[in-house]
């Protein structure tokens, strides 16, 4: 019987996945040097190396319930878009996937095969020589109605450069499918114009004051007497709405009627009363500095 104290001690040490560490030391009946020598043959000492390398790169991913009503957006990333690609890293994200749906306690979750996520994703490191790392999830549900999504950059089902989820309520009956093509075109104008805020309501009053005293300063700057520099200021804040809240953006799928419009003509024509309750998305490696590097250092650093 192997003890957790040994495990751990043999995964601090060498930093392969405590699944690795556990069976190493199961295999080599305990002895230490042994399990080491065991872990670095099968090349499953790199993970903690690996760790801190940068990753900008990977997947965003969408999984949506049976009935609708709810699904996650991930991101989880690698260094490269060529381990993205890799067949092993697509089912792992969507197992990550599928765990965001029902718990936010992503890394301490079990894959569907009973086996710790951690270690899958240690395990994955070593096998695929870069490293990977789990960055944000988000779930969104609806009480009636529909969670459409839309992913941007696809290179296999429900995973790309770009998701969107947008959730849609109504208290009417209503055609899934009907609904769904609708709440995609949302999602898709979404990717496109990029909004911050759902509606005017939801723009903090701090930023609104901040944008109106920007604008004023501007105008007074340029010789513009105050109550000049008030209406301007007015001026600036629809725009700020135009350009920053989703409601009252001009919809990309036509480009003449603003989001809200387009919302209420849907309700026309199908007889329902939509209402769109909340967005998400996510832009793979948003925010992330990617490393520059050197080709011939990095070719130099493996053989070392």
């Amino acid at each position: 019987m192997v003890s957790a104290a040994l495990v751990k001690q043999l995964r601090d040490k060498t930093g392969a996945g405590m699944m690795d560490c556990k069976r190493a030391l199961v295999e080599n009946n305990g002895d230490m040097q042994a399990a080491e020598d065991h872990l670095r043959k099968k090349g499953l000492m790199d993970a903690a190396k690996k760790s801190s390398r940068p990753t900008a790169d990977g997947l965003v991913a969408i999984t949506t319930s049976a009935d609708e009503k709810s699904a996650a957006i991930v991101e989880v990333n690698s260094e490269t878009d060529f381990v993205a690609r890799n067949d092993k890293f697509q089912e792992l994200v969507r197992e990550i996937a599928n765990i965001a749906l029902v718990t936010d306690d992503i890394m301490d979750a079990k894959t569907t095969t009973g086996a710790p996520l951690r270690g899958e994703m240690d395990t994955l490191i070593s096998l695929v020589g870069e490293n990977i790392s789990f960055r944000r999830s988000q779930a969104v549900r609806v009480e009636s109605g529909v969670v459409s999504t839309y992913v941007h950059g696809a290179i296999c089902p429900e995973m790309g450069k770009i998701g969107v989820l947008v959730a849609l309520e109504t208290q009417r009956e209503f055609d899934s499918s009907k609904l769904n093509e609708f709440g995609r075109k949302i999602a898709m104008h979404i990717t496109a114009a990029n909004p911050t805020y759902l509606c005017q309501c939801c723009v903090p009053s701090e930023v609104i004051a901040k944008e109106k005293e920007i604008a004023i300063a501007q105008a007074v700057e340029l010789g513009k007497p105050r109550d000049i520099a008030e209406k301007i200021a007015d001026g600036r804040i629809r725009k700020f709405y135009e350009e920053c809240v989703l409601l009252d953006q001009l919809f990309a799928i036509d480009g003449k009627t603003k989001v809200s419009d387009a919302i209420a003509a849907f309700n026309k024509d199908s007889g329902y009363d939509v209402k769109i309750t909340g967005f998400t998305k996510f832009v793979l490696g948003e925010g992330i500095e990617k490393a520059e590097t050197n080709f011939a250092e990095e070719v130099a650093s493996f053989i070392k």
